[in-house]
């Protein structure tokens, strides 16, 4: 089997473990050095490949590569960049097949959630047509505990920490002013379609009672009369309340509570 080069690229939002998985495919790709040469990454993710702004891993020592466990943010640069569909932009998938054959690549990891996904699947089906010989491989990232087929998503334990601590500052501050000022506190927090980030917002309360005072799942449809009915009692009995709702909460004909009428680049709701 000849030996063949990497491409590594990190994708959409950072977490603090990002470059804890970066670390682990550019050891292990040492390990394997039978099977695979130099490990590329690029610079600001898959752009760094269409820009061909490659990043040449071999060139650090171990100390450097193994300090990737501990560096938070993203090491080689993240994007939010989303490849069409091969019939729309054919051009675009050629530059990246161009791109790895001048370097020898034969493995694409690419370090991101579902979108990135999809883009790793696309690449991959590219490559088959194309008759290049290429491993594509999904290295999950998603901080929403949601992607199938993993059996982790690295970044949960990080946000859940977050987002409970959040909760619980928040609380605080709202409680010490609610006499004369703010009664009804929201923290909005990610989650389109699970509410696992939602959920972690639960470990704020240390006794039955704390904040979170309402959690709004994106599983369960939000009931206005209900909420606005739990609000007021809540305010009535503890003087405020805290409300934790998903950015995928939504009605029971599947409209989100936060709907401007508008979608992203990657065709999601805003």
């Amino acid at each position: 089997m000849a030996i063949k080069n990497a491409f590594y690229a990190q994708s959409g939002g950072v977490t603090a473990v990002i470059n804890a998985s970066a670390c682990g495919v550019i050891e292990t790709a040492r390990q394997h050095s039978d099977k695979i040469g130099t490990v590329y990454a690029g610079n600001s993710g898959i752009i760094g490949a269409l820009r061909e702004d490659l990043i040449d891993t071999n060139a650090e020592s171990s100390e450097a590569i193994a300090a990737l466990k501990h560096t938070p943010s993203g090491a080689f640069g993240s994007c939010r960049y989303k490849l069409k569909s091969l019939e729309d932009n054919k051009a675009e998938y050629e530059r990246l097949i161009e791109v790895f054959k001048a370097h020898n690549i034969g493995y694409f990891f690419y370090n991101g959630g579902g979108d990135s996904a999809d883009t790793c699947l696309k690449i991959s089906q590219l490559s088959e047509k194309m008759g290049y010989p290429l491993q594509a491989i999904h290295v999950p990232k998603t901080v929403d505990n949601d992607l199938p087929f993993t059996d982790n998503c690295p970044g949960f334990g990080s946000v859940a920490k977050y987002i409970a601590v959040s909760t619980k500052e928040a609380a605080m501050d709202v409680a010490s002013m609610c006499e004369t000022s703010t009664k009804v506190f929201v923290l909005e927090v990610m989650g389109r379609h699970a509410g696992w980030i939602a959920g972690a917002s639960a470990l704020a309360a240390q006794e039955e009672g704390d904040a979170p005072h309402i959690i709004l799942f994106p599983e369960v449809a939000f009931d206005k009369e209900k909420f606005m009915a739990k609000v007021k009692a809540t305010v009535e009995e503890k003087g405020f309340c805290v409300i934790v709702a998903s950015e995928g909460a939504a009605y029971a004909d599947g409209k989100f509570l936060a709907d401007a009428g508008s979608v992203d680049a990657f065709g999601h709701t805003q």
